[in-house]
């Protein structure tokens, strides 16, 4: 059994300025993207897309800095209408106080979609060939958000057996029981994992939306699975059936993943 290290939250401080390593992964997931994204401009079917729809690095730079925005504004709208309706219902002004915490992975990623709507609008491109290119650029910046979530020692997982070698102690839960580092498994499954697998997909030809149908479907299974090692947060705990918030947002994205994906199947493949 392992003790939370207690790392400082704050990197680097210069007179009254602090920053912190939370920020500093956000910055890393943004870096990444903008690496990996780079890489699949030279990738089909986006390398052989030419004229006005052809593909360019300033596509790239407009695609990170509108998904930035989407989220930031749709993880915080997520997490106020997904998790705590009643109190920013009551207190609307609180949403804005974004230093108090609280993002959604889920409200952010809708908030990513609709950023690259109006991304592919703009730009005359086909909505889910914008997807596609951004799906397999976005687990490893999932992976840094985690990394950054165990360096605050917050998130921790639920009681684990002391016998487990890597069952950890986080004293910010209240207790001094081991748990399982649920971040760590999230940082390994959602990120890392999924990175592999969805790099690999996207490399072979692909139906228009398949490649963001196994996001879809491949993040929706492993959250779904990291869940259970989670400790629900304190507010909600577990809802119907012992499943977490996290679970239950979980099933409607894997569900319309297997519906996108077996549906671009049945259609014929399209080269722009």
């Amino acid at each position: 059994m392992l003790m939370y290290p207690h790392f400082n939250p704050v990197a680097l401080q210069i007179g009254p300025l602090a920053i912190h390593w939370y920020g500093l992964t956000y910055l890393a997931a943004f870096g990444l993207f903008m690496l990996l994204a780079m890489r699949r401009l030279h990738h089909e079917p986006f390398a052989s897309v030419t004229g006005d729809g052809a593909w360019r690095s300033r596509d790239v730079e407009d695609m990170l800095f509108l998904g930035v925005l989407g989220v930031v504004v749709g993880g915080r709208l997520g997490y106020c209408l997904f998790y705590k309706p009643g109190f920013y219902l009551s207190h609307p002004l609180s949403i804005l106080f974004v230093w108090q915490g609280g993002m959604s992975f889920h409200g952010g990623m809708l908030g990513v979609i609709a950023s690259q709507v109006w991304f592919a609008r703009s730009r005359g491109k086909p909505f889910w060939q914008v997807m596609d290119f951004v799906a397999p650029c976005v687990p490893l910046g999932l992976a840094a958000g985690r990394v950054g979530n165990f360096i605050n020692g917050e998130l921790w997982g639920r009681a684990a057996d002391p016998s487990l070698p890597w069952s950890m102690v986080f004293p910010q839960s209240g207790s001094m029981i081991p748990r399982h580092p649920s971040q760590i498994y999230q940082v390994l499954l959602e990120g890392l994992l999924l990175f592999v697998l969805l790099w690999l997909y996207a490399r072979k030809e692909r139906k228009p939306a398949q490649v963001a149908a196994v996001f879809l479907i491949g993040y929706g299974l492993l959250r779904f699975i990291a869940e259970f090692y989670r400790e629900p947060d304190d507010f909600l705990g577990l809802l119907s059936l012992g499943l977490s918030m996290g679970q239950w947002l979980c099933l409607p994205m894997i569900a319309f993943g297997v519906g996108l994906w077996l549906r671009a199947a049945r259609r014929p493949p399209v080269r722009s």
